[in-house]
C-alpha cells in the first residue's frame, strides 16, 4: 500500500483546472479561467524578440543561469515598479520565478509550519489557498467590504490568535472579487501590519489592467520595516505562456526565497527571461497594454450590461474598475455550485465561489471572467445563468 505525506490529506486537484477540463468543448462559453484574450497575445513581436534572443545569445540562453534571474530584465522591472507604482527598490531585491504561483508556493515552504496561522481575504485566490494548504496551516479569513479588509476584524483576529506567519492580501482588482482597496483602508492595514510586525504577501497580478478611476499605492510604498513581498507576474499584461513572474523583497526574506528556489527548480526560464527582455528592449510594454485595455474593458462593460439585464432581483455583482473578473453574490436559497453543471450543459461555464472561502461558505457566489470571450458569447451566457438563477428562485 503506498503512503503518501501526511500534507496529501488536504490536498485536492484545482477546482478551476478540473472546471477547464469538464468545460473543454469549444462551443462552451468560458467565463471559468484566468484568460487572456489570446487573439491580443504580440505573437509577431515575441517571434522577432526570439530571434534576437537565438541571433546574439543563443548558446547562453539555452544554458543554467543564476537563480537570481537574469539581470537586464530585474533592472528593468525595478525600474518599472517606481514608474509605475513608487515602489522604490533594485534588481538586488528582485528574484525571478516561473510564475507568480511558484511565488505564493515558496511564501507557504519559508514561512509555514503545521498549524501556523494564515491571514487572508475572504474570499480570497483559490490558487494561493491551495499554495499554502501543502504546508497545513489554520487559515483565518478576514471579512471585506467594497474598500477592502475590515479592520476591526483583522485586530480582533491578530489578538486571538497566536503564530500568524503573514497575510496575504490581493489589494488590486481582487481575484476573486475585482474589488480595489482603497486608500484609508490600505493606510490603516499597513499600521496594524507594521504595529503588529506581520510579514504582508502582496500579489499583485491585475494592478496594470486599470480601464477607469484612480490608481492606489501598492502597500509596498507605505512599509517601512521592510514587511511586504511583493509579488508580480508578466502573465496577464504580456503572456502567461513565458511563466515568469518575480518576487521583490527585503534581502533577509529574500534570501530564503532564493535557496527555496535553489531547492525547487533552480531557476526560471533562462530563455523566457532573455525573450521577455529582448522584447521591452524592442518595443514598448506600455503600447502592448494600451492595446489589450480596450479589448477587456469593452467585454466588461458587456458583462455589466448583461447581468443589469439578465440577472433576477436579489442578485448582486462586482462593477471592477479593472482586472479580470467579476463577482456575482445570489440570494441566499440559490447553491451557486449545484447550479453549475446545469449551466454546462446549457452552454456556459463559471467558477463556483465556494472554494475561494478557505473555511466555508459563500455558496451563493460565484466568480465571472469577461477577457476571454466575444461579446456576443458574454450576453449570451450572462442569460443562461440569469436564466437558471430564476428557475431555482
Amino acid at each position: 500500500m503506498l503512503k503518501f505525506a501526511s500534507r496529501m490529506d488536504n490536498m485536492s486537484a484545482s477546482e478551476i483546472r478540473e472546471l477547464l477540463k469538464s468545460a473543454s468543448d469549444p462551443q462552451i462559453i468560458k467565463f471559468s479561467g484566468g484568460f487572456p484574450a489570446p487573439e491580443l497575445f504580440p505573437v509577431k513581436e515575441m517571434k522577432e524578440a526570439s530571434m534576437k534572443v537565438f541571433d546574439e545569445l543563443g548558446s547562453t540562453a539555452l544554458q543554467y543561469s543564476s537563480t537570481d534571474g537574469y539581470l537586464p530584465l530585474r533592472e528593468k522591472l525595478a525600474k518599472r515598479m517606481f514608474d509605475k507604482q513608487q515602489i522604490k527598490t533594485d534588481a538586488e531585491h528582485i528574484l525571478m520565478t516561473a510564475g507568480s504561483q511558484m511565488g505564493l508556493d515558496f511564501s507557504g515552504r519559508v514561512f509555514l509550519n503545521e498549524g501556523d496561522v494564515v491571514l487572508l481575504e475572504a474570499p480570497s485566490y483559490l490558487g494561493a489557498i491551495n499554495a499554502f494548504k501543502a504546508n497545513q496551516p489554520k487559515f483565518v479569513a478576514i471579512p471585506t467590504d467594497d474598500e477592502g479588509m475590515l479592520i476591526d476584524e483583522l485586530k480582533k483576529a491578530i489578538e486571538e490568535n497566536d503564530n500568524i506567519k503573514f497575510c496575504y492580501v490581493i489589494p488590486d482588482f481582487q481575484n476573486p472579487t475585482g474589488k480595489v482597496w482603497s486608500l484609508e483602508r490600505r493606510k490603516q492595514f499597513m499600521e496594524v501590519m507594521t504595529d503588529a510586525e506581520i510579514p504582508v504577501v502582496e500579489d499583485n497580478p491585475y494592478g496594470e489592467l486599470r480601464f477607469e478611476g484612480t490608481p492606489q499605492p501598492s502597500l509596498k510604498t507605505m512599509d517601512p520595516k521592510g514587511l511586504v513581498i511583493y509579488l508580480g507576474t508578466m502573465s496577464k499584461i504580456l503572456a502567461p505562456g513565458q511563466r515568469l513572474g518575480w518576487v521583490c523583497a527585503e534581502d533577509e526574506i529574500l534570501e530564503k526565497y532564493n535557496i527555496m528556489e535553489q531547492a525547487s527548480a533552480l531557476q526560471a526560464s533562462t530563455i523566457s527571461q532573455m525573450e521577455v527582455n529582448a522584447f521591452m528592449d524592442m518595443y514598448n510594454l506600455d503600447d502592448h497594454i494600451k492595446k489589450i485595455l480596450p479589448a477587456y474593458d469593452s467585454r466588461r462593460k458587456c458583462m455589466i450590461a448583461a447581468m443589469e439585464k439578465y440577472l433576477p432581483e436579489g442578485c448582486k455583482f462586482t462593477r471592477s474598475e479593472g482586472g479580470l473578473f467579476t463577482w456575482i453574490e445570489a440570494p441566499e436559497s440559490v447553491d451557486m455550485k449545484a447550479l453549475q453543471p446545469e449551466c454546462i450543459k446549457r452552454g456556459v461555464a463559471y467558477v463556483p465561489g465556494a472554494p475561494f472561502f478557505p473555511n466555508g461558505g459563500g455558496l451563493n457566489t460565484a466568480r465571472l471572467n469577461y477577457s476571454a470571450e466575444p461579446e456576443e458569447r458574454i450576453e449570451e451566457g450572462i442569460k443562461i445563468i440569469g436564466d437558471a438563477i430564476k428557475e431555482v428562485l
